[in-house]
């Protein structure tokens, strides 16, 4: 049951001094032999504990086996936007669905349902992050840059990814509940996959949701450009194909809003999430056409350079 652990983290994660060691106790109690790491970064702003969770799969290449792995990122810029903001803040949901996510497949696997392939989950725990002014709503701040984050949250072991992020803010997808984005490859914006569609049908039990994206949002913070939120940060940092998973509303909430975490609406997410590692483990679920891609970047060269800042412009 998801929505067990949701609650669980939920009571963790909303403590003013809240740390990464405390979500990996939370995760350890379940499966004590757990793959966990943390590591306390320290940025301008104050510090944050980035938290990695490593899930073998039977075929998975920890085991040295072939099935494919899938990262699961929680994206945000804090859990806590204290002392501005008192409790819980609804950009921390992105972390809350990833660690979720860890404690159910940890518990399936006490169980005996282990995936085929491996699942690698990470996020970052920070109860006092800063704000920082956007439009229409105000954006979490971090310690750290978006550069420092996906040095710990991306990493080259995940085959695809799925980026898990609170995206409330904004007048685009007026949908309570989650919405999932095209697929994002090395600076194209390709079509939303078929099997990721299916998927959603057959989790959420309605018709599939989308978020769209523009350009603008698949390339790299600090360029001067409007960016709908850091969703798709991580694919500025890989080859692999990255898919956003948004929690979303039908109204404009800002990130830093306490009160605004929707825990049934965080487990269906994490429901998704779990779907989706399954059959993409399995070889079931593509995220993209591979010989499409090879076709685009045959008619139209590379677009790695939307992975950088560009030229150097007053931005």
């Amino acid at each position: 049951m998801s929505l067990k652990h949701v609650v669980e983290l939920l009571e963790v994660m909303d403590d003013h001094s809240v740390s990464g060691e405390e979500v990996k106790s939370y995760l350890q109690k379940i499966s004590p032999s757990a793959t966990v790491s943390v590591q306390t970064v320290f940025g301008e702003k104050g510090s944050t504990d980035f938290i990695k969770v490593t899930i073998p799969g039977v075929n998975g290449k920890t085991n040295g086996g072939s099935a494919k792995t899938l990262g699961i990122i929680g994206r945000l810029g804090g859990i806590g936007a204290r002392p501005e903001m008192t409790g819980f803040v609804s950009d921390g949901d992105g972390a809350l669905a990833s660690m979720s996510t860890a404690a159910k497949l940890l518990d399936m696997s006490n169980k005996g349902d282990r995936l085929q392939g491996d699942v690698i989950l990470t996020t970052h725990i920070c109860p006092v992050a800063p704000t920082s002014p956007h439009d229409p709503v105000p954006f979490m701040g971090s310690p750290v840059d978006i550069l420092e984050m996906n040095q710990h949250e991306v990493t080259k072991e995940m085959d695809a990814i799925l980026s898990i992020d609170t995206t409330k803010g904004n007048m685009i997808t007026n949908h309570k509940g989650f919405a999932i984005t095209p697929t994002v490859k090395e600076g194209y914006i390709l079509k939303v996959s078929n099997d990721l569609l299916h998927l959603y049908t057959q989790s959420a039990g309605i018709l599939p949701v989308t978020l769209p994206i523009t350009t603008q949002d698949i390339t790299p913070y600090g360029n001067g450009v409007y960016h709908v939120n850091s969703i798709l940060q991580p694919a500025v940092a890989t080859t692999s194909p990255v898919v956003g998973v948004a929690l979303t509303t039908q109204t404009a909430v800002a990130g830093c809003s306490t009160g605004a975490t929707h825990p049934t609406d965080v487990e269906q997410a994490v429901r998704y999430a779990i779907e989706v590692a399954k059959y993409y483990g399995e070889g079931k679920c593509s995220f993209f056409d591979e010989k499409e891609f090879e076709h685009l970047e045959a008619l139209y060269g590379k677009m790695t350079h939307l992975q950088t800042k560009g030229n150097e412009v007053n931005a």
